[in-house]
Parts: C-alpha cells; sequence; structure tokens
C-alpha cells in the first residue's frame, strides 16, 4: 500500500526526523491559508502517487500567497500525467504547501527488502535528488549498500560503516546516522516494503531535513497496524483493483487483452506464462483462490469484464476445494449481470465437478472454447 508524500512526512515526523514546515490542502482557500502562515513565499507539490511530480509541472516554487492559491486551483482536480503514472495519469486531489528548503547538498537514504536474499537492503548516497535513477544506472558505485539480517536489525557498526564508505560529511555523519536508525524503527515497525528520503536535503544552515519522502507498506502485514488503512487514498488506485480489494480477490491489472480467471496463485502464474506464449498478453493477474463461492468468482468475473482492454477470456480452473460447477454458475451470472456475452471464453475445467461445469457452460448460450490442456488454450487464444 502506499501513501501521499505528506502522510509519509508526518511518519517521519513522528520519528523524530525534521520535515519543512507546511500542510496538506484538499482546495485553493486551504491552500492560501497555509501559505499566509509560512510568509508566502512555498511550494505547492499535488500529491499523487507517483514519482517525477516536477518534471510534470506537479511542483512549483511560488512567491506570494495568492500564487498558491493559483497553482492550487490549477492542479487539484487534474490529471498529472509522469513517467510512473501509465496513460490516464492521476488525479491530483490534494497539494502539499510548504516552507522552501534551501539546499546545500542532497542524500539518498532508502530501506526495502531483498527477497532474494531474505535480507533487507539500506542504500545511501551523498549524491541524492530527482536524477537517483540515472545515477544508479550510470555510476552504481557511488550508492552503497549494505545487507541487513531481519533477525538482529540495523546494527549500529554497519550504519557507521556505511556512512562512512558514502562519504557523508564528518560534521553530519552522527546526524544521518540518527536519521538511518529512526528510518529503520519505521521500516520494521509498520512492516514496510520501502522507506526513502529523497533527497534529505543538507540546509545552508547546515540542518538535515527531509525534503521528499516515500513510504510502501506490505499488504499482507496491514492487518498488524489497522491505523495505517485510513492513509488509503482510493482515488489513487486502479478502480477495478480497489473492487477486487472489497471482494477479498487477489487481482493486479496489466497491460494485456486476455483476461485470465484461475485459481491458485500459480496455476494463475502459468496461465499468464501460456497467454504470452500465444502472442497475446494478460490483461490481469487473478487469484479466486480456492475456496470461491459462486459469487465471488462472480464478483471476479465482473471485474474482467468490466475492463475495456479485454478482447478474449482465459478461464483455467482446476478444481480441488473449489468445485467446477460453483466456478461455471458464478461466470454465467457476471455474463448475465454485465453482457457482453459475444466475447470469446476460452476454457479449460478438469477436477471436481469438471463435467458438471462443463454442462453449465454449454447450456448458457455463452461463446464458449472448451480445450484440454494449456498447449490448446495458447492456439485457442491465437485463433479467437
Amino acid at each position: 500500500m502506499r501513501i501521499h508524500e505528506y502522510q509519509a512526512k508526518e511518519i517521519l515526523s513522528n520519528f523524530g526526523i525534521k520535515i519543512p514546515m507546511g500542510g496538506n490542502a484538499k482546495n485553493p482557500e486551504e491552500a492560501f491559508d497555509l501559505a499566509v502562515e509560512l510568509g508566502g513565499r512555498c511550494v505547492v507539490k499535488a500529491q499523487v502517487y507517483s514519482g517525477g511530480r516536477g518534471k510534470a509541472g506537479g511542483v512549483k516554487l511560488v512567491e506570494k500567497a495568492e500564487e498558491s492559491k493559483v497553482e492550487a486551483s490549477r492542479l487539484i482536480g487534474s490529471r498529472l500525467y509522469t513517467g510512473q503514472s501509465g496513460p490516464n495519469g492521476l488525479l491530483v486531489s490534494s497539494v502539499l504547501i510548504e516552507e522552501p528548503v534551501n539546499i546545500a547538498g542532497e542524500i539518498y537514504i532508502s530501506i526495502l527488502p531483498n527477497p532474494e536474499t531474505e535480507t533487507h537492503i539500506v542504500m545511501l548516497s551523498n549524491f541524492g535528488g530527482v536524477d537517483i535513477e540515472e545515477l544508479a544506472e550510470k555510476s552504481p558505485e557511488k550508492i552503497k549498500r549494505c545487507e541487513i539480517d531481519p533477525v538482529y536489525g540495523l546494527m549500529d557498526y554497519q550504519a557507521r560503516d556505511l556512512i562512512y564508505a558514502a562519504g557523508i560529511d564528518i560534521g553530519k555523519r552522527k546526524a544521518v546516522f540518527q536519521i538511518l536508525s529512526r528510518m529503520y524503527e519505521i521500516y520494521s515497525k509498520y512492516y514496510c516494503s520501502l522507506v526513502e528520503i529523497n533527497p534529505l536535503a543538507i540546509t545552508d544552515t547546515g540542518d538535515l531535513v527531509a525534503a521528499d519522502a516515500k513510504i510502501l507498506f506490505d499488504d499482507d502485514a496491514l492487518y498488524k497496524n489497522n491505523e495505517l488503512l485510513g492513509l488509503r487514498d482510493i482515488t489513487q488506485e486502479d478502480p477495478l483493483e480497489s473492487i477486487a480489494r472489497k471482494h477479498n480477490i487477489s487481482y493486479v491489472k496489466l497491460d494485456g487483452d486476455v483476461g485470465c480467471l484461475v485459481n491458485g496463485a500459480g496455476l494463475a502464474m502459468a496461465t499468464m506464462d501460456v497467454t504470452n506464449s500465444s502472442g497475446s498478453g494478460p490483461a490481469n493477474f487473478l487469484d479466486v483462490g480456492g475456496g470461491a463461492s459462486p459469487d465471488k468468482v462472480c464478483e471476479a468475473m465482473k471485474i474482467i469484464l468490466s475492463d475495456n482492454d479485454v478482447k478474449k477470456i482465459l478461464v483455467n480452473i482446476f478444481g480441488g476445494i473449489l468445485r467446477c460447477d460453483l466456478v461455471a454458475t458464478g461466470i454465467v451470472n457476471a455474463f448475465t449481470n454485465v453482457g457482453n456475452e459475444n466475447i470469446p471464453l476460452i476454457v479449460r475445467m478438469a477436477g471436481t465437478n469438471a463435467e458438471q461445469g462443463i454442462s453449465i457452460l454449454r447450456k448458457s448460450g455463452l461463446k464458449v472454447i472448451f480445450v484440454q490442456n494449456l498447449d490448446a488454450a495458447s492456439i485457442a487464444i491465437r485463433e479467437n
């Protein structure tokens, strides 16, 4: 789960990390009032779940409070298109109004998991800022890394070694050490999948301030910190993914044109491979789970049918606990509610009550192509 910059900074501040003065504004009047409190000169920052906002016109420095109102009017209610937002852009519902930070230097710090080694990675660079991705590609040696054993956590000597290796100025090492320790505390307490400050600004007065921040939480651990759920902004998420979450359906929107309805995560991954091998691409990852009811299958199929990118649908069900006749009933109900009866429906069913499920689909009047295996499914995708 992602959150906005202003929310991430509030968490950093609660753990003693300095952030710029300011606040979040949901309308131009609130932006004006905040700008007045800051003396007029301020930065107006669009709040969307995306990086690259500055280059997309989503971050503006203004000299007067009235200008903040103009910028807020321009941004709030608009869609911001960045290199990370996708073709539809992201809706700007609020803006962060902050005091400007007079930056004399920039540091990059991030903490994230490494699934390959089952450790955490702390990354630190004396060359932070908006071009950190380019730095990582062209000069990766300037970003220092440290692997952290999650059992022991970030050890003091590891933090000191990393700070020294990154070439942090000797006068700033103690402060960076404290910030790094507090970031790891946040990372551990909230089961984060990313805690990032970029840049950690070195101001002209020598202070260290989190000029920008990003925090991501592991969805599977949110139940351990229920208060975080209130931070979610569903306007920033794919609407179909939001609907799937409400029905406890594992669904991720992808950019292909073949909708996939599958039970079991492993089978879903194999199904996407088959779809790619056909020359097409999956429009989604979707796993209804092993104990889905007809209603849950119906909701899953309705999500697929609601995706305008879907031109054909592949149903790949291996009935174990999940009965194939219940799946078929859910599919038929979804088409009855949504329509799209002419969309090709490629179906492979095996296992518990497969014959009954196939019979229900044959009698439904839907355009169904039955296949026996995944090779046949790949051919059917190409031909339909």
